[in-house]
């Protein structure tokens, strides 16, 4: 396993977490070719190995080959299994599952336009699908990955934003395929706890990056990153003014855990490093400034959108993360540390 990605592992498993949950337990984690999703397979396989947990991970991919590249150490293994399934059709599982980590879905704005309804469907019919197996196997716990998109156009008064805040979302606005459909998820997963006591917890993460980012997922961040491994310039496309809020993958992760064995039952969290702000232009100077032997620089070219990418209408994003905490999580990540960890991983093994 890429070294970066292991420590990344052993930071997680390291958390104060009653990992002992999962023992001779099988969890099903949907759209497990993902960032997010495939490290939570790589901590589940790393619990078996190192503290004898006996779990089954079930992952369950759209791409069979791109799956069986991402876990081809793992395919031989008895604690393993790769299904092929699209999580919008019903399937039939042979054996049974106590938690699933319902994850499927397309995060990448690029989608939002050139695939809408495929976008809704993973954060509809997916989900769906999957609560009723969830419902049918009296699971111990379902975690639904929602995001901070369902917050909408926030009121300023309302950032920092918390799980109760919400603004505006435009339904005749193609981008809000994504933030609808997943408020829509959410209140789903209430739905099916209320009437079929599924213990649901949904998560909210903001951007989240790390190693095993794709080239052509198509957000800023990983243009940039990909820019500095290229050793090109930063070229921004717009005057770079709004605000996001980044956390790097090891600690979100950790996150997701520990809403999904702590947090409480038909609620949201979210998850993301409240100390991560930052300007795009800023982000892209920074990661400029931390390789100066590059001599690159953040360049301006302001042009029509051509690429398909649906520009969000929300200026600032921050999240208040007070909610999570008091379940004992805080992410340690400096965006420095994050992004070189990032970038260093994708330079040396991908």
């Amino acid at each position: 396993m890429n070294r970066i990605i292991q420590e990344d592992i052993d930071y997680i498993i390291s958390n104060n977490i009653n990992w002992y949950k999962f023992k001779n337990k099988t969890i099903l984690i949907t759209g497990a070719n993902g960032l997010l999703p495939s490290y939570m397979v790589y901590t589940l396989i790393n619990l078996n190995e190192k503290k004898a947990i006996n779990c089954k991970i079930i992952a369950m991919v759209r791409s069979e080959k791109k799956g069986k590249e991402k876990f081809c150490n793992y395919m031989i293994r008895s604690d393993f299994k790769l299904i092929v399934n699209d999580v919008c059709v019903p399937i039939s599982l042979d054996e049974k599952v106590d938690y699933i980590i319902h994850a499927a879905s397309q995060a990448s704005p690029i989608y939002y336009n050139t695939d809408p309804v495929g976008t809704i469907n993973a954060n509809v019919i997916g989900t769906h699908n999957m609560l009723n197996i969830a419902a049918k196997n009296k699971v111990e716990g379902f975690l639904f990955f929602s995001s901070g998109e369902v917050y909408g156009e926030i009121d300023e008064k309302h950032i920092p934003t918390k799980e109760c805040d919400y603004g505006y979302l435009d339904p005749t606005n193609i981008r809000s395929c994504y933030g609808e459909s997943k408020r829509l998820g959410e209140t789903m997963c209430v739905s099916w706890y209320k009437q079929y006591k599924v213990p649901c917890k949904m998560v909210r993460p903001f951007h989240t990056y790390g190693p095993g980012i794709k080239i052509d997922d198509g957000r800023v961040f990983a243009d940039f990153i990909y820019d500095i491994v290229n050793k090109r310039n930063i070229v921004l496309k717009s005057e770079g003014e709004d605000i996001r809020t980044f956390c790097y993958i090891a600690d979100a992760v950790s996150g997701f855990f520990t809403i999904l064995l702590k947090g409480k039952n038909g609620e949201s969290y979210n998850v993301s490093n409240d100390k991560c702000s930052v300007s795009i232009k800023n982000l892209a100077e920074l990661l400029v400034s931390l390789y100066s032997e590059r001599n690159l620089k953040v360049e301006h070219k302001l042009r029509e959108n051509s690429s398909g990418y649906l520009v969000s209408l929300v200026d600032k994003s921050y999240p208040d993360i007070t909610k999570i905490k008091a379940l004992g999580w805080k992410p340690i990540y400096s965006l420095e540390e994050g992004f070189r960890r990032t970038i260093r991983s994708v330079e040396n093994n991908e």
